[in-house]
């Protein structure tokens, strides 16, 4: 019998894994594929991550960005270098996320890749998780599958407020020039973005879309603005993948048991940003589920509420300001990114040193006119 069972080997899973086998947890993590595996993301990690963890993440990282480049429609271009303390992390999810389930293991966590779960009961006081390899149990649950796991329906989250926005990704061998820059690109895709994010040995480039409406045809989309970079994406193979935006504040805890990472649908509404969520969310789950074991009655109930207090708060001014934006790209980029501080601020964001909240105000002002008038 484990303290805890966790399923899914991502960043939330890593995460909890870790904090939880520190604090001298018996901790369980099961993963149906086998680590390392692939994981379409674009890999951009919010250095601010450093803080909760006390070990050196330069393996895991492939480069360090420090600038930032934007386009509308391929031209009218913005350049500028970040002035953050850490530049922004470029990371390989199968890279990364094996080397943070390492780091929960040297810990004494026990990881059981390529495991499927096939179920889950509750047994008066424990949870009997059946797998494709038989069964195991554990008093606590913490789901972290990502968005299209099962766990969060089996636990009876029927109505779950979330977003699910699409994304296509390529991971592109090419010769990078300039390994610093990460680039963005707006106008030709509605309601979301083109990234282009360097790597060591290539890129990572993708297209999203956050807010609904009218089908698009991301392919020939992402075709065309990869031919901008001299690469041909049709030779590297092509991930589509649905994201759990953040849609509001919910119950994220059900008996014995929290959801974690994309489960508990935390991808930031204006960025898409995930890995950084994610790991919070394994932060607090950890946290939450270690003080349930000590016998905290309502220890669960109060990681949901920490959840969306700490983390919702601020989405649902990235909601705002990414309705208004991606509604109005032209005028957004206008007046938003092309702005002298646009980049500084979009870059504080991305590392974790700026709130949405500290610039949401201005922001919609300019996006909206007569926004708080």
């Amino acid at each position: 019998m484990y303290d805890i069972i966790i399923v899914g080997a991502g960043p939330a899973g890593g995460t909890a894994a870790y904090h939880l086998a520190k604090k001298g947890r018996s901790v369980l993590v099961l993963e149906k594929e086998s680590l390392p595996r692939y994981k379409p993301c674009g890999g951009g990690v919010s250095p601010a991550i450093a803080q909760w963890f006390d070990f050196d993440f330069s393996p895991a990282i492939s480069v360090k960005a420090d600038s930032l480049r934007f386009t509308w429609k391929l031209g009218d271009p913005v350049e500028a270098k970040i002035e953050t303390k850490e530049p922004v992390w470029m990371v390989r999810r199968d890279i990364f996320d094996h080397f943070l389930v390492q780091q929960a293991q040297k810990q004494g966590a026990e990881l059981r890749d390529n495991t499927e779960v096939t179920g889950i009961e509750f047994k008066t006081d424990h949870w009997q998780v059946n797998t494709a390899n038989g069964p195991v149990t554990g008093y606590y649950l913490i789901a972290a599958d990502g968005a299209k796991g099962p766990m969060a329906k089996w636990l009876g989250f029927k109505q779950r407020k979330r977003r699910l926005a699409g994304a296509l990704e390529a991971e592109v061998p090419a010769v990078v020039e300039n390994k610093s820059t990460i680039h963005f690109e707006f106008g030709l895709v509605k309601n979301g973005y083109i990234w282009n994010f360097p790597k060591a040995d290539g890129y990572s480039i993708g297209v999203g879309t956050f807010i609904g409406g009218e089908p698009q045809d991301f392919k020939k989309i992402l075709d065309e603005y990869a031919k901008s970079f001299n690469v041909d994406i049709k030779i590297s193979k092509q991930y589509g993948h649905p994201l759990c935006i953040w849609d509001g504040t919910q119950k994220l805890h059900a008996q014995n048991a929290v959801l974690a990472g994309e489960a508990a649908c935390v991808v930031d509404p204006m960025t898409a940003e995930g890995i950084r969520p994610s790991i919070f969310t394994g932060l607090l789950a950890a946290e939450f589920v270690d003080r349930a074991l000590d016998g905290e009655i309502n220890a669960l109930e109060q990681y949901s509420e920490a959840i969306n207090e700490q983390w919702g708060s601020d989405m649902a001014w990235a909601q705002k300001i990414a309705g208004a934006f991606y509604r109005f790209p032209g005028i957004g980029y206008k007046v938003g990114v092309k702005r002298p501080s646009g980049a500084q601020i979009m870059g504080k964001i991305l590392c974790g040193e700026l709130r949405y909240s500290d610039v949401a105000g201005r922001a919609l002002k300019r996006l909206i006119p007569g926004f708080g008038g």
